[in-house]
Order: C-alpha cells, then structure tokens, then sequence
C-alpha cells in the first residue's frame, strides 16, 4: 500500500509554531514556484501570526489579495485560531 504524504502542516504532535512554519514554507515554495514570490513567517505570538511577502509579491498590487485570500485562508484550513497579518516593514 503506498504511504500518504504528510500534511503541509507538517507534524500533528509538532508546537503549533513549528507546523505553521511549516505550512508557511510549503505556501512560499508554491508561490516561487509559479508566481516568483515569496511569504515568511516573522513572528508568531497570541495566535497572530504575522508574514512577509517578498520577491515578486513584494509592491505588487495584488499582494493584499494573495495574503489575505490565499495565505490566510491556507492557514486557517489547518489551524482556525490563527490571525494572520502583515509584518511591519522592518525598520532600516
């Protein structure tokens, strides 16, 4: 019988933290793949998680759309607590 693949969450018994960075990494890799961009997870505290996107989603004015549409509405299929949000633009 042929194994299942995980889930892009990663461990079930994993910290809450380590699947969402999980999840976020799977998410990132299939924007790059077709759309050149990218997502991070900053930080996660009280059930915010926050992200940034980059490469090609970093000014695009579509971004908003692809954080709160896709990204967000990924990330609570697995884990509906979760607030997701943009990182501030780090400081520089």
């Amino acid at each position: 019988m042929a194994e299942m693949p995980g889930s892009p969450a990663g461990n079930p018994d994993a910290p809450v933290e380590e699947r969402l960075r999980t999840l976020i990494e799977n998410l990132s890799s299939y924007i790059d793949y077709y759309h050149g961009g990218s997502v991070k997870l900053v930080s996660f505290e009280n059930n915010v998680a926050r992200v940034e996107l980059g490469g090609a989603c970093d000014g695009c004015p579509l971004s908003l759309n692809t954080l709160h549409g896709w990204i967000a509405g990924t990330i609570h299929q697995f884990f509906p607590d979760i607030t997701v949000e943009e990182a501030p633009p780090a400081a520089g």
